[in-house]
Formats: structure tokens, sequence, C-alpha cells
């Protein structure tokens, strides 16, 4: 017989007294100029007809998943720096999960198509304005949404039937997978399965068609004949693929390697980049590098 529990408690870094209040004004700091960032994109995209391109589209779904990415995790994180309560229902846990995992998933797939994309632009120019018209655009755009709120609709349904009865404490700053399966008195292993093979469904092949599109884009720039345009092509290129970097290398640390003592710590230190810092860094290095953006937003303003 086991006590089902109904909360749990988020320690999140609270095994660290004295940086609560510099944890809270870095995280506020970021979590501010995240969401400035990427809503200056997304209204950038929708008023201006000089925008009303691919490219600026795929922009603009990516910033508006980062506002609701971002707003997932930092608003109850900065709460607890703030009140000191690190409590959450099972429930808000499990539903925490489910937007995080769906916005995870909607992620990876929307980096494919924006890599697809340049692609289509860089190595297949002649093709560009047949391949990406308005309604294809559209149809991947919403296939990328579609397919990550689907990505872990099973299996969050399935966590919700589940027994809980503790321990109390999740040593996590958000409801993750693993950690919140570890509270389960309920035969878990089935469910480790079954997610395990929807991750690596959803997320391995936008992984390898973002790299073979940037690996062929690599090739096409190597044949450009001037060096300006070279050089100009592959910084673009470089920071695309720096993002993409850390994004899927902190992902696969965290969910690939086994979860040991040792790793635990680290593991929640990297779960910070594709959390926190991507939502960060994607406008940046995606849309505000860009002149044509900086300069219509400085007019704006």
């Amino acid at each position: 017989n086991h006590s089902c529990i109904t909360e749990v408690t988020l320690l999140g870094f609270s095994h660290h007294p004295g940086l609560q209040v510099p944890l809270f004004l870095l995280f506020l700091m970021i979590y501010i100029m995240t969401m400035a960032a990427n809503i200056s994109i997304v209204v950038l995209v929708v008023t201006d007809w000089h925008f009303h391109t691919p490219m600026y589209f795929f922009l603009g779904n990516l910033s508006c998943l980062e506002v609701c990415y971002s707003s997932t995790i930092l608003p109850r994180l900065l709460a607890s720096f703030l009140s000191g309560d690190r409590a959450i229902s099972i429930r808000c846990c499990i539903l925490q999960y489910y937007c995080f995992g769906s916005l995870t998933a909607a992620e990876c797939c929307l980096l494919a198509v924006m890599s697809l994309d340049r692609y289509v632009a860089i190595c297949r120019p002649l093709h560009y304005a047949a391949l990406m018209r308005v309604r294809s655009c559209l149809h991947l755009a919403a296939g990328s949404w579609i397919s990550g709120f689907l990505s872990t609709i099973a299996n969050t349904y399935w966590m919700s039937g589940m027994t809980f009865c503790g321990p109390t404490d999740l040593d996590h700053f958000f409801c993750d997978f693993t950690p919140l399966l570890k509270l389960s008195c309920s035969d878990t292993s089935l469910m480790a399965l079954v997610t395990l093979l929807l991750s690596a469904l959803f997320t391995l092949p936008p992984f390898l068609l973002t790299l073979t599109s940037y690996t062929c884009i690599i090739v096409a720039i190597l044949r450009i004949p001037s060096s300006t345009g070279r050089h100009k092509a592959f910084s673009t290129c470089s920071s695309h693929l720096t993002v993409i970097t850390l994004y899927y290398g902190t992902i696969i640390f965290v969910y690939v390697l086994p979860d040991t003592d040792t790793l635990r710590p680290l593991n929640k230190l990297f779960s910070l980049f594709y959390t926190i810092i991507t939502p960060f860094a994607n406008p940046l290095i995606y849309s505000l590098r860009n002149h044509e953006v900086r300069e219509t937003l400085r007019r704006a303003f």
C-alpha cells in the first residue's frame, strides 16, 4: 500500500541559498529580453509587408514559439525565487511537462523547416518561388506545431492516470519527464520505452534533416567565387549551426546519457541551455543580426 501525493516541491537551485537574489535578477533580465526580442520580431513580421517572405514567416513562427516556451518555465521559476514557495500540484506539474515537451518537439520540427527553406534558397534558387509558395509555408509551419503537440499527448495522458507516492521533492527547476517519473509507484518501464521511441521519432529525423541541409549549404558556399560572399554566408551559417549544436547537444546530453548521481547536477545545468538560453539566443542569432531587421526596428522605435 502507498499513500498518494498531490503536490511536489521543485527544489530548483535551493541548494545555493546565497544565490537566490542574483539568480532571480539574472533570470528576470533574460526573460524580459527574451520576450521583448521575440514579440518585436512577431509584430515586425506581421505588420511590415517587406517581411512577408517565407524566411521571415518561419522566423515569426519561431519567435512566437519561443515566447510560449519561455513562459512555460521562467515565470514559475521566478515566482519561486521571489516567494520561496516551490510547491506545485501534480496536475500542474504534468501540464507543465506537456507544454514543455510539445514546444520542444515543435521547435525541432520548425528548425528543420527553416534549414530546409535556407537550403532551397541557396542551393535551388531558381525553384525557390515554386517550392516555397504561401500554401506550402503554411503547411510546413502548421505541421511543425501540430506534430509538436501530438508528440507528447499519449504519454501525458498515460502519466495523468499514474499513482504518485513520493518522495515529494523533485530535484529540478521544472517538471521534466525523468524526475517526475521517479515519483511514481506505478510500473513505468513500458512508458519509459514508449516515450523514448516517440522522442526519437520526433527529434531524430528533424535533426538529421537540419544537419543534411546545412551540410549542403556549406558545400554550396564553398563554390562561391567571391571571398566576401563566402565570408558573409559562412558568418550566417556558422551562427545558425552554433545555436543548433547548443540546442541538440544539451538535449542529447540530458536525455541520452544515463541518469546517475554524478551527472544529475550537470543535467540541471545543461537543461538551462535548451530551456532558457536558446529562446534568448535565437532572436539574436536568426533575426537581430540581420541588417534589414535592425534598421526596421530602429525606424519603428
